[in-house]
């Protein structure tokens, strides 16, 4: 099902949106920003608001599985991609999903990584900023109303959790740099860069297997028995997956390193506001960048691949240990205690987990309302989301 399919109008103008505010979040100056920058602009765009500020971790998620939604045009999230997340996954767990997940959304840039506000950035066309521009940039995009669909990763683990990411999963060096970064938080972007030097210091490697189904072998053929772990669970099914006690279906490529330095499976453009990880272009709808770097790596040829990030320029450095594949699902099964897992910059435990891609699943606020093309054969077409009333 792809909730988000076809073509929707732009939101209404007045139009009236929830603002989820984390006032703590980057360098804990949201409410400033939102005050000094967001506002000003809804006002003359005739966009009225009502602001709640989180509270705690998960606040989000509990305030979206227990909001009327039919209040609202829009929901708009202002803080770092982790808030996001938590908006996703509580309107995943409303009993209505199908009909919540397609509540459009907006992301301000208010947190210290703010990709997905830098992907939807870049997507609109306009260069690549940071900090009080880019926020400038997306709340002109909500002034506009424009809307584009976006694709949803469904993941399972192990242990049988059900989760979806907006942006990334992460595993190894990435997700070190992310979670063990947080005590500089008051650095905005800057803990990033000082993560990564910390890291490069004690450079390790983590062994695990990793699998994955390339777009260019996806079959229209669905396995005969689809997510069978799955079928006690909401959410759409994922078609491709079978339980993670089983083999990958044989078209699936197995890689045969067991020892990585990160393995990045990403939906987006930007990892960051200035990391440019996706530059070969936007993923065909249902279809993720996967990039993992085999251990062997030195230090300093891994430094050069993340300078290079900054405008893109990493995959120019023609480095032998980073591949790089897009597909349609994954899985990462960690052999050791090393290292955790980072989805949207979030903290996971580290375990089995797979994952498939569901395009154009919900909506965001864009700088336009084309789609890309879908990745893989389609069941049936495309369902249309109801009236914006129905919502």
């Amino acid at each position: 099902m792809d909730a988000a399919g076809g073509s929707r109008n732009p939101l209404p103008r007045p139009c009236r949106v929830l603002v989820l505010l984390n006032p703590r979040g980057g360098k804990g100056k949201a409410l400033q920003l939102f005050r000094s920058h967001v506002q000003p602009l809804l006002a003359q765009a005739d966009v009225s608001y009502t602001l709640t500020l989180t509270e705690r971790r998960n606040h989000a998620r509990e305030l979206v599985r227990a909001e009327d939604l039919r209040r609202w045009d829009a929901l708009v999230v202002m803080s770092g991609d982790g808030l996001m997340h938590e908006v996703v996954n509580g309107l995943m767990e409303r009993p209505d999903w199908e009909t919540a997940i397609q509540k459009p959304l907006c992301s301000l840039p208010a947190g210290s990584g703010n990709a997905l506000a830098a992907s939807v950035n870049h997507y609109a066309g306009y260069e690549q900023v940071t900090n009080e521009d880019l926020l400038t940039n997306c709340t002109r995009l909500l002034c506009r109303r424009l809307l584009a669909p976006m694709d949803l990763l469904s993941l399972q683990t192990a242990s049988g959790q059900r989760l979806f990411s907006v942006l990334s999963l992460a595993w190894g060096f990435i997700a070190d740099v992310d979670l063990e970064s947080e005590k500089f938080r008051r650095l905005g972007e800057m803990r990033f860069t000082l993560g990564t030097f910390l890291r490069l210091a004690a450079l390790r490697t983590y062994q695990g297997s990793l699998a994955y189904l390339p777009v260019e072998t996806v079959v229209s053929k669905m396995p005969p028995c689809p997510a069978r772990a799955q079928r006690a669970q909401q959410g759409p099914v994922d078609a491709h997956l079978v339980p993670l006690e089983e083999a990958v279906p044989s078209h699936w490529t197995v890689v045969p390193e067991q020892d990585f330095v990160l393995v990045l499976a990403l939906l987006h453009s930007h990892l960051g506001s200035e990391m440019f990880a996706a530059p070969m272009g936007r993923c065909a709808a249902g279809a993720m960048h996967l990039f993992y770097v085999r251990a062997g790596v030195s230090r300093a040829t891994l430094l050069r691949l993340f300078l290079a990030m900054e405008k893109g320029r990493h995959m120019e450095c023609d480095c032998p240990y980073l591949v790089y594949v897009p597909v349609v699902a994954f899985r990462l099964e960690p052999k050791d205690r090393k290292g955790v897992f980072a989805v949207d910059g979030e903290l996971m435990i580290s375990e089995a987990v797979q994952g498939q891609v569901h395009p154009n699943y919900f909506w965001m606020v864009s700088g336009c309302r084309e789609s890309p093309p879908s990745a893989e054969p389609q069941a049936s077409p495309s369902r249309r989301p109801p009236p914006a009333e129905h919502l």
